[in-house]
């Protein structure tokens, strides 16, 4: 349920405990219960995103385990400078096991942004008894906005050009860019069809001098379907490469992997568990083609999957120098 919106800043909220009503009398439990597979639940309502505004938010426990859960304390926190009042709350009294007991918050939200967006937000239980863990937390994910259509729609870099007019690249940051011949002459054609770790992967089909691959800052990108891997076709800038992708899956699940390119020139081919697909010779300057000698790559890297689900969406690794042209799953 949405709050009433407020442009002030956020007021102190007391800390009131929550009151529960005392449970019938039971065996003692023992001092030190042990752990069992049934874990505490804790969980998340929803959280109203559309700021500024402030929105209350119930965190609710639940005792799964088979003693009395006691002294429970629950926490909540959201984004890096969201207000939250309180911080933390008490529970007085005990829970029985499959009994339950709800903590309220207030957060501040801020203006809604523009674009996709993904807000985390985290709950935090500590207790004695119940499971025997101790502690429990919870993540609960909102988003706004939606992503991507596809890579090519996400397109923010020129990195191939004609031999005849190569101003328009800039693919490394100092107007560098691929050779549309030279990568022809190796079977990177427009629309061509690249084989590589199990997956059928496409160069991008536009034409030399328009943007033709994302330099990746964490963008969101639909891509729907199941299988072992995602694989990513694409080519560094500086050795630094790297990151981390997140695959959503329909159900709501993720799942998060490492990968990364080589630069596309001079650093050893493997790096990063990167696979070589195509070198050319030279590349385009703005003063024209150049560096013959050397040869510029374009790699293959994958993360793995959970096969079982559904893809959804895949945010890509929040680092620029991770240049894609394309990216596919491998059954």
């Amino acid at each position: 349920m949405k709050s009433a919106r407020l442009i002030s800043p956020l007021r102190a909220v007391a800390v009131a405990a929550v009151m529960l009503v005392p449970a019938h009398a039971a065996t003692a439990a023992p001092a030190a219960p042990e752990a069992t597979d049934a874990k505490t639940e804790v969980t998340i309502s929803p959280v109203d995103l559309d700021g500024p505004v402030i929105s209350t938010v119930e965190v609710t426990v639940k005792n799964a385990g088979p003693q009395r859960l006691r002294s429970l304390k629950v926490s909540f926190a959201g984004p890096t400078g969201w207000a939250v009042q309180p911080s933390m709350r008490s529970v007085d009294g005990s829970l029985a096991t499959g009994a339950s007991a709800s903590a309220t918050f207030q957060i501040q939200v801020p203006e809604k942004r523009s674009g996709f967006v993904i807000r985390t937000f985290t709950a935090t239980a500590t207790y004695e008894g119940g499971d025997g863990l101790g502690t429990a937390t919870a993540t609960r994910s909102e988003r706004s906005g939606s992503p991507q259509a596809n890579l090519a729609a996400a397109y923010n870099n020129v990195a191939v050009t004609d031999e005849s007019a190569t101003t328009a690249g800039n693919y490394d940051g100092e107007g560098n860019s691929f050779s549309a011949q030279k990568l022809a002459d190796v079977g990177l054609t427009p629309g061509a069809t690249v084989n590589a770790l199990g997956a059928a992967l496409t160069w991008p089909n536009v034409p030399a001098g328009t943007k033709d691959n994302v330099a990746s800052t964490g963008q969101a990108i639909t891509l729907s379907g199941k299988g072992s891997k995602l694989v990513f076709l694409g080519s560094g800038v500086t050795s630094g490469a790297t990151g981390n992708t997140t695959v959503y899956y329909t159900d709501g699940t993720t799942t998060t992997g490492t990968f990364g390119f080589p630069n596309w020139s001079f650093d050893p081919l493997t790096a990063h568990g990167a696979t070589l697909v195509k070198s050319t010779d030279g590349r385009n300057r703005p003063s024209g083609y150049g560096n013959a000698t050397v040869k510029y790559s374009v790699f293959a890297n994958s993360v793995p999957l959970d096969p079982s689900k559904t893809i959804e969406f895949v945010v890509l690794p929040p680092n620029a120098n991770v240049h894609i042209f394309d990216m596919a799953i491998a059954p």
